[in-house]
């Protein structure tokens, strides 16, 4: 702009001169003295019209493009955030309209990720409210039954009890692992680390855990590694992580079947493997399965085992990223290799 005003403002002084010269040949040849009376007064107009023009001329290409300018600011201005101003030139208006482009890719991604996290809070509510509703239905009508005497015997009797107790503690344990989540995502949560025997927590998980395997047909089959595999971690919750890989495997492994425990220490790092066969798992539910809420319906693979809140894998993983860790999965065909890997000594 600065160049095209001093373009305008010598190409006018230029033009100027010549027809002072002009007029002062014109006066002499022709013996018109009051030419040059006259034409003082006419230079100034002709002047600014000279210097408009060559300003206006210089200038085209830059009101042409700040048009185009304006003309994408409004088209982004209405919504329409997959528009790109275009970008002729290298000065400050082509970083201008780069700047205008970045902005608006960035707006694009913040709305997009705002109704990501818009429909994760739905999916979220459905979620909780289908979880919640269901083991609290069959209370109620056991609860009904009971109280309107609907029982043949006394064993009749005992068992809607028990079937009440099983989903009262089922609705409890859904409702521990929302809560166990929601505390796992707050900005705060602190760690109570100590020095722990990993392998010795790791073996008395399985100890626990054994009992219901046999229940529902699957063998543990444990390589731990030499004791002890000092590693400064909360306990709590690396047991509630180990848990939640146990019964996940226990829930979709192949029954009769094996699920293979391993544990090994290496370059500060401690890994615990659950390894597993179960039905194979398509490209989608493989991407999905440490989302939120997210189960995959193989009701025929955990007979005898009450569903889950679909919270389980995305509570480990959170829990192992709290401990500066991974949890990863390695699947091949219908091999499921859970790897759980924390560092020996965390910050």
């Amino acid at each position: 702009m600065l160049i095209s005003l001093l373009i305008s403002f010598v190409g006018s002084v230029g033009v100027n001169n010549m027809l002072i010269i002009a007029a002062a040949k014109i006066s002499e040849r022709f013996n018109w003295p009051s030419l040059l009376y006259i034409f003082p007064y006419v230079l100034t107009p002709i002047f600014i019209v000279i210097f408009t023009l060559i300003f206006l001329f210089s200038t085209r290409k830059i009101v042409r493009d700040l048009i185009t300018l304006e003309k994408g600011l409004q088209f982004i201005s209405e919504g329409n955030l997959n528009y790109r101003v275009p970008v002729n030139r290298q000065d400050e208006l082509g970083r201008v309209a780069s700047n205008i482009n970045h902005m608006t890719e960035q707006l694009k991604q913040q709305i997009a990720k705002e109704r990501e996290l818009e429909q994760s809070k739905m999916d979220m509510i459905t979620g909780i409210s289908h979880d919640l509703r269901t083991p609290l239905t069959s209370i109620i009508g056991y609860i009904e039954l009971l109280k309107s005497e609907s029982f043949q015997d006394k064993a009749e009797y005992d068992r809607f009890i028990q079937n009440t107790y099983n989903k009262a503690t089922h609705l409890k344990k859904l409702l521990d692992d929302l809560f166990e989540y929601t505390r796992l995502n707050a900005v705060n949560t602190q760690l109570d680390l100590k020095k722990v025997d990993l392998c010795q927590l790791l073996d008395q998980l399985l100890f626990e855990f054994e009992p219901l395997a046999q229940e529902n047909g699957v063998r543990i089959e444990k390589k731990l590694g030499e004791a002890p595999i000092m590693v400064s971690l909360d306990s709590d919750k690396i047991a509630r992580a180990i848990d939640n890989l146990l019964m996940n495997a226990l829930k979709y492994s192949f029954k009769p079947g094996t699920i293979h425990v391993r544990m090994n220490a290496r370059h500060n790092h401690v890994t615990i493997e659950v390894e597993n066969k179960g039905m194979p798992l398509t490209i989608e539910q493989k991407n999905r399965l440490f989302d939120r809420f997210y189960k995959v319906d193989y009701s025929r693979n955990s007979e005898g085992i009450q569903s889950g809140s679909g919270l389980g894998l995305s509570i480990a993983r959170n829990i192992a990223e709290l401990h500066q860790g991974t949890l990863t999965l390695e699947h091949t065909r219908n091999v499921f290799i859970f790897q759980l890997s924390l560092p020996s000594n965390i910050q």
